[in-house]
């Protein structure tokens, strides 16, 4: 018992001591005065996944189309807004894509991608309704492990980049996590608007593709970043790196699931539609010969007993003759 109230004691006085090296700009802003408001909005997306199937359980799917338009496209919208501010904020503050250190002072650019990254911290809380949205409209198979995972970790790991770097070398996977989110609710946005357009989103596994090509970025460029010894905390460019590899695994894992083991069997079953349709197409054409050679055995049979009958007269002639 004195072990673990050792333990206790000892994490709280880490805490504390972290605190002093937090980025004091950032501290008054909403949810960022301690961990706690972030630790319940996640406790509680934990518990509405294992309550919200046991509530949907006995009743009927809601559609939520409409929601679904306003809320994808407002994503988009956000996300757009993100990726603008940290794109010119960077810019602005001549920050270099190799190696950026955080810049704790209240120079304004430095503060806009401070604010921008806040606003993609949010962002990830938002993101939660996309499993609140599945849950409501029974979508159960879309809630797998990767998409807790994913939601649930990002929101819960961004608010300790919030707190202690707001700045510096954190800004890239943003900036890069924010378009490719544009393109991604664009996608859901525009599926949700029903067949018509359904039809025309052929595009869905290479946003899978982009996501994989995104970790595989972010690893290179935090190992370049290690490389030339970036005056960024060093021990987070490790934990992303484990981070992105965990993504990579399981996103490559769904990859394989959805478009490459499934793929036989798209082509079996396409083969076997061609087959079916060649059968049928060969079926009339060999009906229509049958008919036709049918037509022409007939014919020859009525025909060859006219020639025998005529035969028969011209043999009965002879005789007589």
């Amino acid at each position: 018992m004195e072990i673990v109230t050792h333990l206790i004691n000892d994490t709280i006085e880490f805490y504390k001591w972290t605190l002093t090296i937090a980025d004091k700009r950032v501290q008054k802003w909403p949810l960022m005065d301690n961990p706690l408001p972030t630790l319940a909005i996640s406790t509680s997306y934990l518990l509405f996944l294992w309550l919200g199937p046991k509530y949907m359980k006995n009743r009927e799917p809601f559609q939520l189309r409409k929601t679904l338009i306003v809320y994808n496209f407002s994503m988009v919208f956000l996300n757009f807004f993100i990726f603008k501010e940290l794109f010119m904020a960077a810019r602005g503050a001549n920050y270099s894509y190799i190696c950026q250190s955080v810049d704790y002072s209240d120079d304004p650019n430095e503060v806009r991608v401070a604010g921008a990254l806040w606003w993609y911290f949010v962002s990830k809380g938002i993101e939660y309704l996309d499993t609140v949205f599945f849950i409501l409209r029974k979508k159960f198979n879309q809630v797998t492990f990767l998409h807790v995972y994913h939601h649930c970790s990002m929101f819960t790991l961004w608010w300790i980049g919030i707190k202690w770097v707001a700045g510096g070398q954190s800004f890239f996977g943003a900036h890069m996590n924010a378009a490719i989110h544009v393109l991604m609710y664009l996608y859901y946005g525009l599926a949700s608007c029903g067949p018509k357009i359904q039809k025309y989103l052929w595009w869905k596994k290479y946003l899978t593709i982009i996501q994989m090509i995104q970790f595989h970025v972010t690893i290179g460029h935090t190992a370049l970043s290690l490389y030339v010894n970036c005056d960024f905390p060093h021990w987070m460019h490790y934990s992303l790196i484990c981070y992105a590899v965990t993504f990579i695994i399981l996103f490559g894992n769904f990859y394989y699931q959805t478009y490459r083991r499934q793929q036989p069997r798209r082509d079996a079953s396409s083969s076997s539609s061609s087959k079916a349709s060649k059968a049928i197409s060969n079926g009339s054409l060999n009906g229509l010969s049958k008919a036709a050679n049918g037509a022409a055995v007939t014919g020859s049979k009525e025909e060859k007993p006219q020639e025998n009958s005529g035969r028969r007269k011209r043999k009965g002639r002879a005789k007589r003759d």
